[in-house]
């Protein structure tokens, strides 16, 4: 049987507390700051943006779903919402009858570029204004390593 793992640090403890506070608390707060100023949520900024970021503007919907890090039904019901904004549309996948790709409209693009100034003003203000002089290369490596998975997550085996 393998030797259990030395139990964490103060100071690792501290990071881990710290970083499951952030986790629950910063997606709300940028959401809350979109919401507020731009009645946009995190959700359908990160839709508008991950469009915006793709050849042709358009993507496959299950594809955008894991993009956005939401289900597949999900996905299309926040589409149906942009789309009656007119800010995407949903076209048949050529290739496959069966899919669907979302368009990010001209509409879209604009109403992204309305948005964007809120969503990184509160980007630095919750985020980079408390970073200092933090190596951010090297944060970013950090979180990139802790989120590269060889394999799907899937549960520890029973012993």
């Amino acid at each position: 049987m393998a030797e259990p793992p030395a139990p964490l640090t103060a100071d690792e403890e501290a990071v881990m507390r710290a970083l499951g506070r952030f986790l629950l608390v910063m997606p709300r707060a940028l959401d809350a700051d979109l919401e507020r100023e731009q009645r946009m949520s995190a959700s359908e900024y990160a839709v508008l943006r991950h469009l915006s970021e793709t050849p042709g503007r358009l993507m496959r919907m299950s594809e955008l779903a894991t993009a956005c890090d939401m289900s597949l039904s999900g996905m299309t019901r926040l589409a149906a919402k942009l789309e009656s904004l007119g800010f995407l549309r949903r076209d048949r996948c050529p290739t496959d009858a069966r899919g669907a790709n979302a368009v990010l409209t001209d509409a879209g693009l604009a109403r992204l570029q309305q948005a964007w100034p809120t969503h990184l003003a509160s980007v630095r203000r919750h985020i980079f204004d408390h970073l200092g002089e933090l190596d951010l290369n090297r944060l970013a490596a950090a979180f990139t390593a802790m989120t590269s998975f060889p394999a799907p997550l899937s549960p520890a085996p029973k012993s």
